[in-house]
């Protein structure tokens, strides 16, 4: 006798439910900055584990992702973001471009970095911003401080990226306004011009084609760079051709968050949960050059001696951020012509 397969057992063998509805999609679209990677082996297992398929979708740099993501918000181009730094993440909280959600993995670390009590955005990774130099091209006569950066004898030396463009250019440029205060920071871009500081638009034309000490082989050995920069311009000798002066260095974090709106927000969740996991968390440094947010997560070799997380770099509120922003890279752009 024939036996019958009862109509449920076979909508499932289909990969679909009883009355013709569609499969669930567990593909979670990542919305990123330019600069994400990740192995792709590391997605496949978490597909493996989760069940969930991760598509990164990369838009612009930091500022570009978030004017992005205001602009959508009403019909959000992803499930998740991530690449949303502190310079403009008020202006994101307070379009409402985010979802709240606290991820069980938050309290491991990224709570340091915590925007506000909301959980909208939690902490992924710092990069602190830094100013970088090329002591063979300096001859040893190395700058230390903001303020040996317009001496003379650094005169036609020192590349830097535009704020109103670049997400480094406007974290140095929080750093001068922390430094020397609204009474200073114009007059120090003043004499940063005098001095013949160049203007670029993004960190890709400073650092690999302006700057002397990495692959462009650049005309100026001083740039706005990254703290962890120097660990991806270590010699043969294990030792770094570059360095970070520490007393410059600006805090950037950058946050990952649900979006508003979401069309798969709970495996959005998952996905968030992942980018704080230690085995993400691990790969962070090599493979986009930032620390992990979370504690315990040990940096490779060689940035233990090239690249050492800043301890104390400068800090400017959120709020203040968001307050200002605008109105300081008027008076920059006024001051330097850029």
């Amino acid at each position: 006798m024939r036996r019958l397969v009862p109509l449920v057992t076979l909508a499932l063998a289909a990969g679909c439910s009883v009355g013709g509805e569609a499969p669930v999609d567990h593909t979670v679209v990542l919305v990123t900055h330019d600069s994400f990677d990740v192995d792709q082996a590391l997605l496949d297992r978490f597909k493996a584990q989760s069940g969930i398929t991760v598509e990164p979708r990369k838009s612009g740099d930091a500022g570009a992702l978030t004017n992005q993501l205001v602009l959508t918000k009403a019909n959000p181009i992803g499930d998740v973001a991530f690449g949303v730094d502190n310079t403009f993440a008020s202006r994101a909280l307070d379009e409402g471009v985010f979802a709240e959600y606290r991820s069980p993995e938050a309290d491991k670390g990224p709570q340091r970095y915590a925007v506000d009590g909301s959980g909208r955005l939690t902490a992924v990774d710092v990069g602190d911003v830094c100013v970088n130099v090329d002591p063979a091209a300096l001859g040893g006569e190395v700058p230390k401080t903001f303020e040996d950066l317009a001496d003379p004898k650094y005169r036609d030396k020192f590349v830097v990226e535009d704020p109103a463009t670049s997400s480094p250019g406007l974290a140095f440029l929080l750093g001068t306004v922390a430094h020397y205060g609204e009474q200073g920071w114009v007059d120090y871009w003043g004499r940063l011009k005098a001095n013949g500081v160049k203007v670029v638009s993004g960190w890709e034309e400073a650092y690999t084609q302006e700057f002397s000490g990495s692959s462009g082989k650049g005309p100026r050995p001083i740039v706005v760079s990254y703290a962890s920069s120097p660990s991806a311009e270590v010699g043969e000798d294990g030792k770094a051709r570059t360095a970070a002066l520490l007393d410059t260095c600006f805090r950037q974090v950058e946050y990952a968050g649900v979006l508003n709106g979401a069309k798969n927000p709970e495996d959005a969740k998952k996905v968030l949960d992942f980018l704080l996991s230690e085995p993400f968390q691990k790969t962070v440094p090599e493979k986009m050059y930032v620390y992990p947010a979370r504690e315990g997560v040990a940096l490779p070799d060689t940035w233990t001696a090239a690249a050492p997380l800043p301890q104390e770099p400068a800090t400017l509120p959120a709020a203040d951020i968001a307050a200002q922003r605008q109105r300081w890279i008027e008076q920059w752009r006024s001051t330097v012509g850029g």
